[in-house]
């Protein structure tokens, strides 16, 4: 068996793919690419593909992780030549790695980045100094809708939080100079099955705490990078890795 991870963004309306249909579209793209994947053995066999991680319905991003197997061993620029055009508008392959750890890629991703741009202007507040104050609370609290119970409990998410700044928006992807100088947060948060920070708990406490009035339908979120444990082999290969 053969096993490599794809680094894909995900852009323009592509963000409203849900996880299962993304699933879905990866796996008719490699059908139509004719490429090989390696299945499950048992009653339902489906493709041995999986995302390093979800992401959340409406979020775009910029270097997703998609691992797969395959039963007969392909060049890697090969698959990458042959997943372009074969994919849905708004998404692009930049790279195809081989893999030789066996765990899944899922149960090792510690941390991510996100890009988190807010529609009002940067320069209007010190937003550092807010992010300061934001940051020295003792306890950061926000409401988790629980699991099992659906119901909201509040919850602590400051030891969640690794990394927090403010910085002006660039205006990328074209849309030029009506997103510029926006509020722009880079953020990192916990991310993976040992420890975990949505970034609307982040928001929804930030918001509050910045008494900033803005819908959260105006807000768009990427996540730019995920990261492995600083001293694993995963993190050397993969975790500095830009778009």
């Amino acid at each position: 068996m053969n096993k490599y991870v794809l680094f894909f963004s995900k852009r323009g309306y592509s963000k409203y793919t849900s996880h299962l249909d993304m699933l879905r579209l990866f796996k008719r793209a490699f059908r139509r690419a004719d490429i090989a994947l390696s299945y499950s053995h048992g009653f339902n066999p489906h493709p041995q593909m999986s995302f390093a991680q979800p992401l959340s319905l409406g979020y775009s991003a910029c270097r997703e992780m998609l691992e797969f197997s395959t039963d007969q061993a392909y060049d890697t620029e090969d698959i990458l030549r042959r997943l372009r055009g074969n994919l849905a508008e708004g998404m692009d392959v930049s790279a195809v790695l081989p893999v030789h750890e066996k765990k899944a890629l899922a149960g090792q991703v510690d941390r991510a980045d996100y890009e988190i741009i807010i529609p009002v202007p940067y320069y209007e507040r010190d937003y550092s100094a807010l992010i300061g104050e934001f940051l020295a609370q003792d306890q950061i609290l926000a409401m988790k809708r629980q699991k099992k119970s659906k119901e909201l409990k509040e919850v602590d998410i400051r030891e969640k939080i690794v990394s927090m700044e403010a910085v002006p928006s660039e205006g990328k992807e074209g849309v030029g100079i009506l997103k510029r100088n926006l509020l722009q947060l880079n953020v990192q948060l916990d991310c993976g099955s040992q420890s975990n920070l949505s970034p609307e708990l982040l928001l929804s406490a930030f918001l509050a705490f910045s008494n900033l009035p803005v819908e959260r339908h105006r807000i768009e979120v990427c996540r730019t990078c995920m990261h492995f444990p600083e001293d694993s082999e995963l993190e050397k290969q993969f975790g500095g890795m830009q778009e």
